[in-house]
């Protein structure tokens, strides 16, 4: 399966489900920056994302979109970007604003396209039994855990569910993320058994 290499970075959760309509539920990986709100963890987040696997900023051809991407352009530089022409993104009814959840299949394709890279690279994603094995859920310091384990790989901490959707969207190694577990259990204070 082909997929988008890039992660995209949106703001909001109905535009993460038009693109995942639109290129299906694996095909593509977005960060939400929570609307007009873009708080130093977002940013975070995106810096890392553009060092594990590139972003691209596609937020919505209105004001708020544009001052978003001017934040975000400004913190990371090298950051792609793709763009909808306002024409493309008019709600169909007039009680809606801007935005790329209004946008047609074959308009994002086009913004889109002119940006991403598509690769064929196999990241075998962590599901449930990963996060029980390595102690990520289910234990009494599992909270704690994820907590060091996701500072140290500088994904952040999240609850069980967010935690796994960022190992997998950020293609964390196995390798990096067996040490920092091993870390969390060298500086444990407890039993973790």
């Amino acid at each position: 399966m082909t997929k988008i290499k890039e992660i995209i970075v949106v703001e909001g959760k109905s535009d993460t489900n038009r693109l995942k309509d639109c290129f299906g539920e694996d095909g593509i990986d977005t960060l939400e920056t929570g609307g007009s709100a873009l708080s130093e963890e977002t940013i975070k987040q995106i810096k890392i994302a553009q060092e594990k696997r590139g972003v691209i900023i596609f937020t919505d051809p209105d004001f708020n979109g544009n001052r978003l991407r001017t934040i975000i352009q400004k913190a990371i530089p090298d950051a792609l970007q793709a763009f909808l022409p306002r024409s493309k993104a008019v709600p169909k009814h007039s009680d809606g604003s801007l935005g790329i959840e209004h946008a047609k299949d074959e308009d994002i394709k086009v913004a889109l396209s002119a940006v991403y890279t598509k690769t064929n690279e196999r990241f075998q994603a962590y599901d449930r039994t990963d996060m029980v094995n390595l102690g990520l859920i289910g234990k009494s310091d599992s909270q704690q855990r994820r907590l060091a384990v996701g500072s140290e790989l500088k994904i952040g901490y999240t609850n069980a569910k967010q935690f796994l959707n960022r190992l997998n969207m950020f293609q964390v190694a196995p390798s990096d993320l067996a040490a920092a577990v091993k870390n969390f259990d060298k500086g444990s204070t407890h039993d973790t058994k």
